[in-house]
């Protein structure tokens, strides 16, 4: 399963992707694969703050919903309008076409308390 470490991840199988003071938002390979088929996405409106560990959307699939947790604090600057109209680019594509938000974060340091890829990867292959 692909763990690209170009980025961050959180323990709730959140990916994060900084680039200066925006970082991109997205949900695993793994998340996607346990979810199933995403039929409807969530995401908070550009504009709206999002806290760290707090709620800012939802994921529903054909199995079941999942929330979407706020990897860091700041801002949300953008939302993906194309998965919104089209939830299963978060199956097909999590890395690429299917990230959910973009958030100018308030504390750019704090990315590097997130999980690497190789504390990722360790995390998954132990929830196997």
């Amino acid at each position: 399963m692909a763990v690209p470490v170009d980025r961050r991840y959180t323990a709730e199988h959140e990916w994060v992707r900084l680039d200066g003071d925006t970082a991109t938002v997205g949900i695993t390979e793994y998340a996607a694969e346990k979810l199933g088929d995403v039929v409807f996405v969530d995401l908070p409106q550009a504009g709206s703050e999002a806290a760290e560990g707090s709620v800012v959307g939802e994921i529903e699939s054909t199995k079941s919903v999942g929330e979407l947790f706020a990897p860091v604090t700041g801002e949300v600057v953008e939302a993906n309008d194309a998965v919104a109209s089209s939830p299963e680019l978060v199956n097909s594509d999590p890395y690429g076409e299917g990230w959910l938000i973009r958030v100018r974060v308030a504390e750019p340091a704090r990315l590097e308390e997130l999980l690497d890829a190789t504390a990722y990867a360790a995390l998954i292959g132990d929830g196997e």
